[in-house]
């Protein structure tokens, strides 16, 4: 395990010491890594550090919100509303790996954008040792690494997290005194909510998935996950009413884990399943049928795509 009070002294002079005098841009999701490596930029820097938010349209439930009220007090954050850029450019994506890459570059553009606005030179990330090791094992491309786009117009990018375990960030949050909310929070992956849904994606289907993971977070709190969410798979008949409906169906992940290197699907009591598939397709008009999915990491990963 890291020791807290060292790596953070470290890692806030590495900071200081590869910007110098420059201005950065910290890549701000909410998660617990980027919010971590915000909060140590912050130290180290100060205002010479502009937080950006950029809201996909395919974050969680109230994310936005969170942001704003959590990271107020960082007095050059920055939310851009890019939701209709992302799904335009995700319109017709299929493919797994290239929706990586199509969020990946939307991303960098992004913070492009505002960094020429601010006149920044280098890119903060919240990028970890398992990100690393999954984009460079051909798993799949993570968003702030395989999928980075290779014309990037920054001077630098700062990754004082690169080294880290998913369980060591955390521990660095709580040493920050980083909210509850953040530092204790499940982890939610960089493309948002794109790669919990199989095929293409659209604005409705993102809803569901948005909405079913809301449910599937609150049922499953007590359970204590590392990760739980859903994930929209595709179509099948169903009947509502008296009527039959071609609706979606959403799969329930949930999975115990120390780093996301490897996972265990949980094993959910059957009271807590019927709880979940009856909020589920009884409140998002258009899902036909809910699945548990018990696969284990290996052989399948955490999220879907």
């Amino acid at each position: 395990m890291v020791d807290v009070e060292s790596f953070v002294a470290d890692a806030t002079e590495e900071i200081r010491a590869e910007l110098g005098d420059s201005k950065a841009i910290i890549a701000l999701s909410g998660g617990v890594d980027s919010s971590t490596a915000a909060a140590l930029a912050y130290e180290a820097v100060g205002t010479q550090l502009y937080p950006v938010y950029v809201d996909t349209g395919l974050m969680r439930k109230g994310e936005t919100e969170e942001i704003e009220e959590v990271f107020g007090y960082m007095e050059n954050l920055r939310v851009v509303d890019a939701e209709e850029r992302f799904l335009d450019r995700l319109a017709g994506v299929t493919d797994p790996e290239e929706k990586r890459k199509v969020i990946g570059e939307g991303f960098i553009r992004e913070f492009e954008r505002v960094a020429n606005e601010v006149d920044a030179d280098y890119l903060v990330q919240g990028t970890i040792y398992p990100d690393r090791i999954e984009s460079e094992g051909n798993i799949k491309s993570h968003h702030n690494v395989g999928g980075l786009p290779e014309a990037v117009d920054f001077e630098g990018i700062v990754e004082p997290l690169r080294d880290l375990y998913k369980d060591e960030v955390r521990d660095v949050a709580r040493h920050l005194d980083l909210e509850e909310i953040i530092a204790e929070r499940m982890p939610f992956p960089g493309p948002g909510l794109a790669v919990r849904i199989v095929g293409e994606v659209t604005k409705e289907k993102v809803e569901v998935a948005r909405e079913a993971t809301a449910i599937v977070e609150e049922e499953l709190e007590a359970y204590e996950p590392w990760q739980a969410f859903a994930a929209v798979l595709g179509r099948a008949t169903g009947v509502k009413g008296d009527n039959r409906v071609h609706g979606h169906v959403v799969a329930v992940r949930s999975v115990e884990s120390r780093d996301g290197m490897t996972a265990r699907a949980q094993e959910l009591d059957w009271e807590t399943l019927q709880r979940l598939q009856s909020r589920i397709a009884g409140t998002i008009d258009n899902v036909s049928r809910v699945v548990y999915d018990v696969t284990h990491k290996p052989p399948a990963t955490i999220e879907y795509e």
